[in-house]
């Protein structure tokens, strides 16, 4: 929908959420080697090319044998074997399976993960034999052993684990360290991922000035803020939290409260990028920027939505399109900012990267402290577990009060955010709420 669209009443959460994840898609795919799959997502579905295991192979250290030669073998009466072979893991010689068959009598060592030969349905552990162990290095010599006792067949039959065909990941899996290893298992080398998603992340506002850095290393540094001027944290945030959903990141920094500013950055970002993100100007204010933008009516944007969010923090949100490109418009303070890229940021990138389920998870916990709710609206709430595993807010400047949007302490100490519905006016100690694990 083009234009821009003012609503009488609050957006849900969820309906926003709807709309942020409209505007994106999953990014083609392309195929990569497993050194470099790690973290991705699956564009297709994973199946076997090989079975697991590859044939039938011993699962001990011990000798190949057949079960009805020492099916009544014990300590007191132990069975002896002709041995004729040694059979390798990693053998020089085509594998012995199918090469020679163990005869009534015989007896093959065999270490770990050996292909078994013909004839065999039972390997020996070592310790159950004369023997008792093996020495490294050293072929066989003994031209007889005594079984002790059989026990279990010890072999791991071909395909018991995998088949050739078998899915293994549905597309839309993360390809964890497992994951990889299991691939590479059976029989792939390289694995179609949808491309990770640039995105481009500034902040608005002519009070922003760059982050101080230590100094010269002559004893000069540099100055600090001057009256109203505030460190752009904004954007370190943002793109923080855009690496750790999986992009790769351009972070531009601040950008003045000038239309001409924005337009000029928009038109830089919007070149490479896959998704714009924005905070600040986005509310009420007589200087909100990218308002002003959005409602200017230049070619160059479209999808236009600025809405108003039944949300605490993070009321005021913007999406549009700039020159196509997805653009997610987030208020300016530190609080809200984070609420809202973990509410709808994070999943618009997992949707990019082809995630099957883009957004966290909520799990249940049980408050340790009470806070105060605004009715009507979901509030988000940095909060910290307490060593009993319950969860307690997290601001330290303002004890029982809930998500201040402007207390970057709350974010600092915070492992987890608390999603309290809409209905809710106070959260008591006891009661359980729902929240987003974050560390």
């Amino acid at each position: 929908m083009s234009g821009a669209e003012s609503l009488p009443e609050p957006l849900s959460v969820a309906a926003h959420l709807e709309r942020t994840l409209g505007l994106v898609e999953p990014l083609p795919g392309v195929r990569v080697p497993l050194d470099d799959a790690l973290g991705a997502v699956l564009a297709e579905d994973l199946h076997a090319r090989l079975a697991v295991p590859p044939f039938d192979a011993s699962a001990m250290d011990g000798y190949a044998v057949r079960a009805d030669d020492v099916a009544h073998a014990t300590p007191e009466r132990p069975v002896r074997l002709d041995v004729v072979a040694d059979l390798a893991a990693a053998p020089e010689s085509p594998a012995p399976a199918g090469v020679f068959r163990l005869g009534p009598g015989q007896a093959a060592r065999i270490m770990t993960g050996a292909p078994v030969p013909d004839g065999c349905d039972a390997v020996v552990p070592v310790e159950r034999t004369s023997t008792r162990r093996f020495v490294a290095g050293a072929t066989t010599r003994e031209r007889t052993v005594a079984v002790h006792a059989l026990g279990r067949t010890h072999i791991r039959r071909r395909g018991e684990d995998v088949e050739p065909g078998d899915l293994i990941a549905r597309a839309g899996a993360v390809l964890t360290p497992r994951l990889v290893s299991a691939a590479a298992s059976i029989g792939h080398g390289d694995l179609p991922v949808h491309r990770a998603p640039r995105v481009v992340v500034l902040s608005t506002g002519s009070e922003l000035v760059p982050a101080r850095t230590a100094g010269t290393g002559d004893g000069t540094r540099p100055d600090d803020p001057g009256p109203g001027q505030i460190p752009d944290s904004n954007s370190f945030l943002l793109a923080a939290c855009a690496r750790d959903a999986g992009a790769v990141v351009d972070r531009v920094g601040a950008v003045p409260d000038t239309p001409d500013a924005l337009y000029a950055a928009l038109e830089a970002a919007a070149r490479d990028a896959d998704l714009l993100v924005t905070s600040g100007g986005v509310s009420a204010g007589a200087f909100d920027v990218v308002k002003e933008v959005l409602l200017g009516g230049d070619d160059a944007v479209s999808d236009v939505q600025l809405v108003a969010v039944g949300m605490q923090p993070g009321k005021p949100q913007a999406l549009a399109r700039w020159r196509g490109v997805p653009w997610i418009a987030v208020p300016g303070n530190p609080v809200a900012a984070f609420v809202s890229f973990e509410a709808f940021v994070r999943p618009a990138i997992g949707r990019l990267r082809g995630l099957a389920d883009p957004a966290r998870p909520l799990v249940e916990r049980v408050a340790a402290e009470g806070w105060r709710s605004p009715p009507g609206r979901e509030q988000f709430v940095p909060v910290v577990h307490t060593p009993q595993g319950q969860v307690v807010p997290a601001a330290v400047r303002k004890p029982g009060g809930g998500s201040g949007s402007h207390l970057v302490s709350s974010l600092a100490r915070a492992d987890a955010v608390a999603v309290v519905g809409a209905d809710v006016d106070e959260v008591r100690p006891g009661d359980t709420v729902r929240v987003m694990v974050i560390a």
